[in-house]
């Protein structure tokens, strides 16, 4: 079995408890965790940019704080972790094995504020895109970069997101992505 490397800080406690940090190094590894400019954000952004797109990146101004504003497309864009934001049916989701009821709680509480999220800036007239951690993977990334370029700069096709439905809409149990049977005009 091939073992992770491990920062300096990341030493397993040797009491004989295999899924337990030494004091302190939990929190320190948790911090290293990037809340913006991730790789995947990065590579999104420098794309629209090679392609002649200018924006905004983490505006405080709009809910949710967006990876990517274009006012001129009047489009909002965030570039999702697919273990942070719960990405159904997704193979880098899964629910931690230990302490479960934490990211439980946690993971939940992600989904649902960005269904609030999606959902203001959608009353707000903003056309909102999803761009997932899975569909940057490099077998599939150039297609799904072409792709939401379209999505932004071709006004009829802005308004279909990833799975070809009208305007993405959260439906009423949080599943995020879906279009639910709802179209938002």
């Amino acid at each position: 079995m091939k073992r992770a490397k491990r920062g300096k800080n990341t030493k397993r406690a040797t009491t004989g408890e295999t899924g337990k940090y030494e004091r302190g190094t939990r929190s320190y590894t948790m911090s290293r965790i990037r809340g913006k400019d991730t790789k995947i954000e990065v590579l999104v952004r420098s794309y629209l940019f090679r392609r002649g797109l200018r924006f905004r990146k983490n505006d405080k101004r709009y809910p949710g704080h967006p990876d990517i504003v274009l006012p001129k497309y009047h489009v909002i864009v965030f570039v999702n972790g697919c273990f942070w934001h719960m990405h159904e049916h997704c193979g880098n989701h899964s629910m931690p094995k230990s302490n479960v009821e934490f990211w439980n709680a946690k993971l939940l509480r992600n989904r649902e504020r960005d269904r609030d999220q999606h959902h203001r800036l959608l009353d707000d007239g903003w056309r909102v895109i999803d761009v997932w951690e899975c569909e940057l993977a490099k077998p599939v990334r150039e297609e799904r970069l072409e792709r939401l370029y379209t999505q932004i700069v071709d006004s009829e096709e802005s308004h279909i997101d990833e799975t070809g439905d009208s305007r993405w809409v959260w439906d009423d149990e949080g599943n995020g992505g879906k279009n639910s049977g709802k179209t938002v005009e």
